[in-house]
């Protein structure tokens, strides 16, 4: 793990858990599994926090437990999962695209809660959208269900492993810890609940410590109300099923960039009938032939057999691999490339280089001369640099100058080729290459570098204004408390006035200042995943 990843991870974890949780991750991610004991040593915390942050970890699939063979249970913290933080806003608003409004807070509260039961996730989105309707209307537990189950049929959420059911002996002593487990076929089952009812509006802050006081009451004398059917089977976010729907949608684009929208729906149509039944992973879809995906083409694209048996077969030819076919029996069976195809798409950006996320440092950090010679060395592989300037038509003195310096940033790298075996200079061939793998990798750090920055940048913001953004809260809870009483206008301008024109001018911009430094978080973490998607579909690539 690198000091750029471990500073993301400290600075993420720090945000969203607090401190606590941060000093026991990051003990946990630069020393590796450890147990209880010696975390509680290396943090300086007490026993009882220390288990309530490892808690919290768990709860959100940022960490592991497991059992050692003499009996101590060790725990890992998960870095590629805490990385996962950055792209939950994308989540969200892939969740809300797709099933709407419902989707989208289903989506935010399983994220936000780690894992929840299906009872629990329903009554609380159902609450929220009820908060938003007009008065009068409420939103039915009905519809949120069966939002819940389109996102389980999608395999968009997933059932968390559960503690399986074994007879256990009085002798047996129980485990230290126990090992969760859950079948394939168990995954996506969402329990029948008929849950009947509405969404609540929230009541006043009286009602509501009301209200807890009573169901806390009601908890200690032990006659809550009773157990929710889905009792112990809770639901989580299957990250990965995210993460091939947005190679999925990079390599539709990528296909209607490269041909045209008829050959994108083509892909998009193979795409949708193996969207669930591919595993997750797999560096393919599932064979389909040609009558099935005619069949199963949307109603709007009235192409002929043989059209679509041509649109197939330039697929299969193209050099990027998008489409491969196996077999002639029938027409033969077609799949999609997922990993190699998607990541592939990376090249067929249209334009004077590859996809901006792969190569963002050429132009921007030497010029536009830089880019065009590393984009000719990616196309012809090795070059003498002779060569380069030839092709790239620069005078040798800038050429010489700007491959060294490419080369000091280990962009590109140097292959010698001695023609005798006393490897002399005037005897030896000197090329020049792009080793992409290398490039890729150290891109993604500096991504790293880039996000950590921006949270800091985020939070010295949000620190060099924590006074104006604390009164410009207390005014808002005045009006609102205010307005709920129904005071008069001038009353309500009057408390308006006591953030001055300056301050009001100053908050907006840090509020724009902080809109543009999430902006630029989220552009960084899709080139993330670009960059590891690449980086995993080479390593994948046979």
């Amino acid at each position: 793990m690198t000091q750029a990843e471990l500073r993301l991870c400290s600075l993420l974890l720090q945000e969203h858990f607090g401190e606590i949780v941060e000093k026991v991750g990051n003990s946990l991610l630069r020393t590796g599994p450890r147990p209880l004991r010696l975390l509680v040593g290396d943090t300086g915390l007490l026993p009882d926090q220390v288990k309530k942050a490892l808690c919290v970890l768990i709860q959100h699939n940022l960490a592991l437990y497991e059992v050692q063979p003499r009996g101590s249970v060790e725990y890992e913290a998960r870095s590629e999962r805490i990385l996962r933080i950055l792209r939950y806003p994308r989540y969200i608003y892939t969740a809300k695209t797709l099933y709407g409004d419902p989707g989208e807070l289903l989506v935010e509260e399983l994220l936000l809660h780690g894992h929840l039961p299906m009872s629990r996730a329903v009554a609380r989105v159902a609450d929220r959208l009820t908060e938003t309707m007009e008065d009068g209307k409420s939103m039915d537990y009905a519809e949120v269900s069966s939002t819940f189950a389109r996102l389980a049929d999608t395999h968009f959420i997933q059932r968390c492993p559960t503690v399986p059911e074994s007879p256990q002996t009085a002798e047996a002593p129980p485990p230290p810890a126990p090992a969760l487990a859950i079948t394939e076929k168990d995954m996506y089952i969402v329990p029948r609940l008929g849950l009947v009812g509405k969404g609540k509006r929230r009541h006043s802050c009286d009602e509501e410590e009301e209200g807890e006081r009573k169901a806390k009451r009601q908890k200690q004398e032990g006659g809550s109300s009773e157990t929710p059917l889905d009792d112990g089977i809770y639901w989580q976010v299957n990250l990965e099923r995210f993460h091939q729907h947005f190679r999925d949608q990079a390599l539709v684009s990528a296909v209607a960039s490269r041909m045209d929208q008829t050959g994108s729906e083509v892909v998009r149509t193979m795409l949708r009938m193996s969207e669930v039944t591919t595993a997750s992973g797999a560096s393919h879809t599932q064979p389909l032939s040609s009558n099935e995906i005619f069949r199963s083409l949307p109603a709007g694209y009235n192409i002929g057999k043989q059209v679509l048996d041509q649109y197939l077969a330039l697929l299969a030819d193209d050099p990027l691999e998008f489409v491969g076919k196996s077999g002639d029996s029938g027409g033969g069976t077609y799949t999609v490339s997922i990993l190699w195809g998607g990541t592939q798409s990376l090249w067929a950006a249209p334009g004077p280089f590859p996809h901006p996320s792969l190569t963002p440092l050429p132009p921007h950090r030497f010029g536009s001369r830089c880019a065009r010679i590393f984009r000719l060395l990616l196309r012809k592989k090795h070059l003498e640099q002779k060569q380069v300037e030839d092709f790239a038509m620069i005078p040798a003195k800038e050429a010489k100058d700007m491959l060294y310096r490419m080369l000091s940033e280990n962009l590109v790298s140097l292959q010698e080729i001695p023609k005798t075996p006393d490897h002399a200079p005037s005897r030896t061939f000197y090329l020049y290459t792009v080793n992409v793998m290398a490039a890729a990798r150290m891109l993604l750090h500096r991504c790293y570098k880039s996000v950590a920055n921006l949270i800091e940048r985020r939070q010295h913001e949000m620190r060099e204004n924590k006074r104006l953004l604390e009164k410009s809260q207390r005014v808002e809870a005045i009006l609102a408390s205010m307005q709920a009483t129904g005071a008069e206008a001038a009353q309500l301008q009057e408390v308006e006035e006591m953030i001055t024109g300056p301050e009001r001018q100053q908050l907006e911009t840090l509020k724009r200042n902080v809109n543009k430094i999430d902006a630029s978080e989220n552009q960084v973490d899709e080139t993330i995943f670009v960059l590891e998607s690449f980086i995993e579909s080479t390593m994948k690539r046979p």
